[in-house]
């Protein structure tokens, strides 16, 4: 049982990890192709930002973004792959800040081709997020188990 959970966790941190290394080989000094599609993903989430709290507010860096998210994906995988929980939350979190953004399908009308393929990337995601859900519970459902059977020793009698 051990070796196949190990296995599970290897075969779905390869598509964080390969992914995250993936874009930083072609990362570069503009962020590579990575900023250039999430750029105006992130152009109304900074005008709103500059409506709040002026344009000397909160600025977001494309690359910064980009490369926020490779780290929370190599990490985040590195980290599930060795059974933290940790590793899980990082990834978790990764799924939660990119997903409404990168998928908008909200954003395109209804029985259009972009509609579907962003729907169906944004289910998918959602999937991710709850097997991600599954192994914590998973993960402290067995903790507690084994709390729960330690025995305390029983006196001898005589």
């Amino acid at each position: 049982m051990g070796f196949f959970s190990f296995l599970g966790r290897v075969l779905f941190a390869s598509l964080f990890i390969l992914s995250a290394f993936q874009m930083f080989n072609e990362f570069g000094d503009d962020g590579g192709p990575a900023a250039r599609e999430w750029a105006p993903k992130l152009a109304p989430i900074q005008k709103f930002l500059a409506s709040k709290f002026g344009e000397a507010g909160i600025n977001i860096d494309v690359r910064h973004f980009v490369a926020a998210s490779i780290a929370l994906k190599g990490l985040g995988g590195l980290l599930f792959v060795l059974g933290s929980t940790m590793g899980a939350y990082l990834l978790m979190y990764h799924l939660l800040y990119t997903t409404p953004l990168f998928y908008d399908f909200y954003n395109y009308e209804f029985g259009g081709p972009e509609f579907f393929n962003n729907l169906q990337e944004f289910l998918q995601c959602v999937a991710l997020f709850g097997a991600l859900l599954f192994f914590l519970g998973m993960k402290n459902s067995i903790s507690r188990k084994q709390l729960l059977k330690k025995k305390t020793p029983k006196p001898k009698t005589a």
